[in-house]
């Protein structure tokens, strides 16, 4: 019976609306993703998979362990995103000598290419972001970020 439901003012849905932080990172965030998407789409790149593959750019192969940590990602997320890289050719894994069960993970010389094709177009699309923000606001939103775990 719906009629013996408490229902939630309208006020406080617009409350939640105008003071959600999880609501404004959230829209924030699918918002600079989209501007990074459009930028690297010509090359073939979305923002999510030039961050995995920076994150692959270490002078050592990295492990499942130390990406999930780094982009905040469970692991069938990751395994799930690493797949469309490989079959491009772009990131290789291996099998872990000190860790049968382990998988190491590295950018193969075309997902080398590949990052540093991106990397201009990131560089250009953050320098627009940063002048946006103006002085020192990319800075203050970092660290305001940081904060939160």
């Amino acid at each position: 019976m719906l009629s013996n439901i408490e229902s939630v003012p309208f006020s406080t849905t617009i409350h939640v609306r105008d003071t959600c932080l999880c609501l404004h990172v959230q829209r924030a965030a699918r918002a600079l993703a989209r501007r990074f998407d459009v930028a690297m789409k010509p090359i073939g790149l979305n923002n999510g998979q030039f961050s995995l593959m920076m994150s692959l750019n270490r002078p050592v192969p990295a492990t499942m362990k130390s990406v999930c940590d780094l982009l905040a990602m469970d692991r069938t997320t990751l395994t799930a995103a690493l797949k469309v890289l490989e079959r491009r050719g772009l990131v290789k894994t291996e099998t872990d000598p000190k860790d049968r069960r382990g998988r190491l993970l590295m950018l193969t010389e075309a997902g080398m290419a590949m990052l540093s094709a991106a990397l201009p177009i990131w560089t250009r699309v953050h320098a627009q972001i940063d002048a946006e923000l103006g002085d020192g606001g990319s800075d203050v939103v970092r660290r305001s970020l940081a904060g939160i775990r």
